[in-house]
């Protein structure tokens, strides 16, 4: 089973007193009160729907999901917020948002600001009619079998053999010389990718602060990760040969075709392309021994990225620029969505107006109906 990306939790604010391993205490009590709210409000919800009698909603699930007003066969996509540089700096993510694209399913990314996690306390997880769905390998392979898309369909028996070898490499050896790396330059990751936790957590927390403990929590965590892989037991120069060595057995295989089993791209494409991404699309100022290696030596992967960029994601540069979730939706929708927001607004804002001169005229009236009154009771008295 393979490892998915963690959520970043967002730090919170302390003395410089404290001991480290008291804020990552209070960081994981903050983290888990956060995720036991969020299901108790899910069940809430879900103890709501079934009081009222709510049949709009299908879901016949007992733990409800985020996304309770889900659009049959729709694949709600949850995951990291967008990078300046590329869509996801999660592997994992970009892998399942690739294969989404290049089977045209129709899917949507919840803006989430990293408050959901999955059931398994990971990113990325998807929700599809009701029923959550995590484990990036697990689900590619749910949703090929419900959609029915299989990238494989046309390979050998010997080529589905070197797909699997080498997407098993990529994700259980080559994804750890990377994370190693992360794990030692976390100041180089946040400048390389361009990050700002700020927006990413949607905090008001200065970047400063948020920073330091992204350094703190990540790093203690990734360093007990990596040395329980092992290869955290290594030296810098030779985990980063070990790269080489994996990008070099890539590279070999895809030699000089389009994609590594021909004109058409397979899992391996898509799965190559996610991590190869992590690699090459950093910032050009960051020094990262692994891409200075892909581009020396293995030229035909740098071309493989930029047809699985071209095929997959056209909309590339406005997600780095405007660090939208759904770029990829039809625009047409986005413009009728946004009018149908408006027009609520307007809806509203014109009940509103009429409520409030009805009430402004029954107040007039009952005014008059006073001041009528109260001469009628001079009269009286005269």
């Amino acid at each position: 089973m393979t490892t998915e990306t963690e959520k970043i939790s967002p730090p919170v604010e302390v003395s410089d007193t404290k001991d480290i391993k008291e804020v990552e205490t209070t960081l994981e009590n903050k983290q888990q009160k956060q995720n036991s709210d969020n299901e108790n409000t899910k069940k809430e919800e879900c103890e709501k729907k079934e009081t009222s009698g709510d049949t709009n909603v299908a879901s016949a699930k007992d733990v409800p999901v985020h996304k309770s007003d889900f659009e049959k066969d729709v694949v709600y996509l949850y995951q990291l917020p967008r990078s300046p540089l590329l869509p996801s700096v999660s592997p994992y993510c970009l892998k399942v948002e690739t294969w989404l694209r290049l089977n045209g399913i129709k899917y949507e990314n919840v803006d989430h600001k990293l408050k959901y996690r999955s059931k398994k306390g990971r990113l990325p997880f998807v929700e599809l009619n009701g029923e959550e769905i995590a484990d990036s390998a697990i689900i590619l392979e749910e949703l090929r079998q419900k959609f029915e898309k299989d990238l494989d369909a046309t390979l050998t028996n010997e080529q589905k053999c070197v797909s699997h070898a080498l997407i098993r490499m990529i994700e259980n050896h080559l994804v750890w010389v990377i994370t190693y790396w992360r794990t030692k330059n976390l100041d180089l990751v946040l400048k390389g990718y361009n990050l700002n936790l700020q927006q990413i957590l949607g905090s008001r927390i200065p970047n400063g602060i948020l920073n330091f403990f992204f350094k703190i929590t990540l790093g203690r965590k990734g360093a007990r990760k990596v040395k329980a892989h092992g290869i955290g037991e290594f030296s810098f120069d030779q985990v980063v040969n070990f790269g080489n060595e994996d990008l070099k057995a890539l590279s070999d295989v895809l030699a000089d075709k389009p994609f590594f089993f021909g004109d058409e791209p397979t899992m391996l494409d898509v799965v190559a392309f996610a991590n190869l991404a992590q690699i090459l699309y950093i910032h050009k100022d960051i020094r990262f021994p692994l891409r200075d290696f892909v581009q020396d030596k293995c030229p035909n992967l740098v071309g493989h990225c930029s047809r699985m960029k071209e095929r997959c994601f056209t909309d590339w540069d406005e997600i780095c620029t405007s660090l939208a979730m759904n770029t990829h939706l039809p625009k047409e929708l986005k413009s009728v969505n946004k009018e149908n927001k408006e027009d609520a607004k307007e809806s509203k804002e014109s009940t509103e107006e009429k409520e409030g001169d009805k009430e402004k005229s029954d107040k007039e009236e009952k005014d008059i109906e006073k001041e009528k009154e109260i001469d009628g009771n001079k009269k009286d008295e005269k």
